[in-house]
């Protein structure tokens, strides 16, 4: 990889407030998903109101999962952070137009997600350029 955008000690403060927001984000995503495994009324509910059936509910604790997961992973916490952004697009717009209720939660989880992206940006560019346009 190339310059770290935390080569500075400017930028030291950043650096440790990103992985401050990856630790708190991954472990709500894990609590999150857990509700999903276990199939409370109310999130079985949820997802009835939806109407993908039950399997989208798993489907989704799974990239809930897989994106904590990641965002643990120094390497590819931006990927997880990716992961975590049309998931949460979809979780706002679920409660906006079918379950009604504040989207705020959502909103909150997708302001994280994004400022782990900006942040794990270069990492983000360099899996693109290795992995996906093999530069």
């Amino acid at each position: 990889m190339g310059d770290s955008i935390y080569s500075s000690r400017t930028l030291l403060p950043v650096y440790i407030v990103l992985w401050i927001v990856q630790i708190l984000t991954a472990g709500l995503f894990f609590m999150a998903a857990s509700g999903k495994f276990t199939g409370g009324p109310e999130m079985v509910k949820s997802f009835e109101l939806i109407g993908l059936g039950q399997w989208f509910r798993y489907l989704t604790g799974i990239i809930e999962v897989v994106a904590a997961i990641l965002l643990l992973t120094p390497r590819y916490s931006g990927l997880g952070a990716l992961l975590l952004i049309p998931t949460m697009i979809g979780a706002i717009l679920a409660h906006l137009v079918i379950l009604g209720g504040s989207p705020a939660g959502g909103i909150i989880f997708l302001a994280a997600s994004l400022f782990i992206a900006w942040g794990r940006s270069e990492q983000i560019i360099d899996f693109i350029n290795k992995y996906i346009t093999k530069k």
